[in-house]
């Protein structure tokens, strides 16, 4: 089988990944702020619906629309599980979004691409080298210590802590399920066209237990958030698939790993400037640490091809 080679355009793939890190590592801020007037479903639902909406109407114009042919040779069980996987990540994030913090569910989604890796390892049979496996006792040993040094600040409520703690792990574990099964989705459609059915069966999914009627209640703040919560997911992954064409899988991944401190930095730049918005955190300089140490494993395992 014939394997995909990039561009050779790194500087037009180094700027698309970081357009994807820059949408991702702020999207939690915005999340919460869109939570504190409308509920987890609702937002979900909304975000599928407007990916669908928007990348169909992309594919429409350029005729690049799944035909029915190949739509009928699709695996539907390995299909079903892209879908319900990627429904339950987008929901226990958010939710557990809404038990932390956007910093504490920025760190621990770190899991999802690491977890991705130990899928390919297992499931595909790919190999770790001796970095890769250092890169993980790094991440390991990083979110040990933000995660000691944020049940010291969330002391006060610990059972809502561990219960959004464990739903942002449970995400990153789904996400990483829904990633291997698109991965042999390829085999019978490119990306556009799987994320275009992915989107659209979401949506669905999630229409019986959303309430429209919400979003008729929203103030021009609220309502400008959800937006920029749906265009981001259209976007992000957008710039993501395109930044592949142009760069290594491996250094897009390492670049990617950066989304953490972009959030630490997006909160206290939205702490400091407009405080009344979404709760200060307090992070210690040993939490800081491990977040450090969180994104500089995902890197080294990014970086430390396999053989």
């Amino acid at each position: 089988m014939k394997l995909h080679q990039s561009s050779g355009r790194w500087r037009l793939g180094l700027a698309l990944s970081l357009l994807t890190v820059l949408l991702w590592g702020i999207l939690p801020i915005a999340l919460v702020v869109t939570l504190q007037a409308i509920d987890v479903y609702t937002v979900t639902w909304f975000r599928f619906l407007v990916a669908f909406v928007l990348l169909g109407l992309y594919l429409a114009g350029r005729q690049q629309l799944p035909p029915v042919e190949k739509l009928r040779s699709l695996p539907l069980k390995l299909l079903g599980i892209a879908i319900v996987y990627l429904a339950i990540n987008y929901l226990l994030f958010l939710q557990g979004l809404a038990y932390t913090s956007p910093s504490h569910a920025e760190v621990l989604i770190q899991l999802a691409p690491v977890s991705m890796g130990l899928g390919g390892v297992f499931v595909f049979k790919e190999c770790y080298t001796l970095r890769q496996w250092i890169g993980l006792g790094v991440l390991t040993l990083g979110l040990v210590l933000f995660f000691n040094e944020q049940l010291q600040v969330f002391i006060a409520e610990p059972s809502k802590y561990w219960l959004g703690s464990g739903m942002v792990l449970v995400a990153g574990v789904t996400w990483a399920v829904y990633a291997l099964a698109q991965k042999q989705l390829l085999q019978k459609l490119p990306s556009s066209n799987i994320m275009l059915l992915i989107y659209g069966s979401c949506a669905l999914l999630f229409s019986p237990v959303a309430t429209p009627q919400q979003l008729l209640t929203l103030n021009p703040l609220h309502l400008g958030m959800l937006l920029f919560c749906a265009l981001n997911t259209v976007f992000a992954y957008g710039a993501f698939a395109e930044s592949l064409e142009h760069w290594e899988a491996s250094k897009v991944s390492a670049v990617l790993a950066l989304a953490p401190l972009v959030t630490l930095v997006g909160m206290w730049g939205v702490s400091f400037f407009l405080p009344t918005l979404v709760a200060p955190e307090r992070l210690t300089l040993l939490a800081v640490f491990g977040a450090m140490l969180v994104v500089s494993g995902s890197m080294a395992i990014a970086l430390g091809k396999s053989r």
